[in-house]
């Protein structure tokens, strides 16, 4: 290339239903202020549609990985999640991407940075925004990470090789507490209502509110929620008042510019038969209950990985919004299922409790594919790393 583009050598891929471009650490420069320069210019923000640029135009697609040997003797590679913006110039590293996880087990097998030992290979990646190992358990065929499987998720076309994600190391990444408040649930006071909110921090700190009480059924598909702007307005400041509450900002109406990301804030409800944004009709009796995760003022489409592993956890706390919500047979059960905008997303969640009647998670596990789609070389433009 000529002396006014800069080459990357990167991969896109895809974890669970977010893509992603994959990075090597030291193909960065280690200056923050110059590598975002550079990341933005990568994925083509601030702009909505990314055109000169790798993003793909969605939250969901507007993910970055980056990839470095371990920092930590108990890891086997450290993981570090971005968030790019689409509207603003900026890199969102507070936080993580449970779908996108998925894929750095079978990138870092494929790239040589973890032995593969067949039929499965274990990773254990450092999740270095929140200092926390994930674990993952990869099929692995000759050598490589397995890419054909008979495990479909809804929100990805067809089946692939079934990739299971232990989440049960990380929690209280945000807080250090599985319950950050000491309660199973809190009431959240905006405008003379109040909310009833569950705050649980396993995965992605998330904050759960019974959708009745947002004036919600439950099952809206994301576009309904995001084109009913008072009803975002309302979500963004329930949320907001969670975050005061948490401590994460002084003024609740400051949420959405000094915290965007986390936490999550997740309308829930019984199960119910609903039609997806993508056609696909969902069935009461196919789930537990329904949920939806709302953050930087938008809905996400699918669900995300920490949050799932988040509200398998949520499930399991007695006397929380979503425990509250469960069959009977359904608390007895292992595995549950999450009603999503685009379909259904089983995650096994247990917790036992002591004799103080505090609880302790022992396992989550959430179940994923992925794999890469493409490895290459990318330029971007040296004007905008001057800019």
């Amino acid at each position: 290339m000529n002396s006014e583009s800069i080459a990357l050598k990167c991969s896109i891929a895809r974890g669970g239903t977010s893509k992603a471009i994959f990075i090597m650490e030291n193909e960065l420069p280690k200056d923050p202020v110059t590598r975002e320069k550079i990341l933005l210019a990568l994925f083509g923000s601030p702009d909505i549609r990314q055109i000169d640029g790798l993003g793909g135009a969605d939250l969901l697609t507007s993910k970055l990985a980056i990839i470095g040997p371990p920092s930590r003797p108990d890891a086997d590679v450290d993981y570090t999640f971005g968030q790019v913006s689409l509207t603003e110039s900026f890199v969102e590293f507070n936080s993580i991407c449970g779908n996108i996880s998925s894929a750095v087990g079978p990138f870092a097998i494929d790239n040589g940075l973890v032995r593969p030992v067949e039929p499965y290979t274990t990773v254990r990646i450092h999740l270095t925004n929140i200092g926390k190992i994930m674990v993952a358990k990869v099929p692995v065929v000759k050598g490589k990470a397995a890419v054909e499987g008979d495990f479909a998720i809804d929100g990805v076309p067809g089946t692939g090789a079934k990739i299971a994600l232990d989440w049960s190391e990380v929690v209280g990444s945000k807080t250090g507490k599985l319950l950050p408040t000491g309660n199973a649930q809190d009431i959240l006071e905006l405008d003379g209502r109040q909310y009833h909110a569950s705050i649980v921090d396993a995965g992605s700190i998330s904050v759960f509110v019974p959708a009745e009480e947002l004036g919600m059924t439950g099952t809206e598909t994301p576009q309904e929620i995001e084109a009913n702007k008072e009803l975002c307005a309302l979500l963004e400041g329930v949320r907001g008042k969670a975050c005061e509450l948490l401590g994460f900002v002084t003024d609740w109406k400051n949420s959405l510019k000094e915290t965007p990301y986390l936490p999550f804030l997740c309308p829930v409800a019984k199960p119910a038969d609903y039609t997806c944004f993508t056609g696909k009709k969902v069935l009461a009796g196919e789930i537990d209950f329904v949920s939806k995760v709302y953050n930087m003022g938008l809905v996400n489409k699918t669900y995300a990985g920490s949050g799932a592993a988040c509200t398998g956890a949520a499930a399991r706390i007695k006397g929380g919004v979503l425990w509250n919500l469960l069959s009977e047979e359904a608390k007895t059960r292992p595995v549950l299922l999450i009603g999503h905008g685009a379909g259904k997303m089983p995650v096994e969640a247990i917790v036992e409790y002591g004799e103080n009647g505090e609880a302790a998670i022992k396992t989550i596990n959430v179940f994923r594919t992925a794999r890469i789609l493409m490895d290459g070389c990318a330029y971007v433009k040296a004007s905008r790393i001057k800019d």
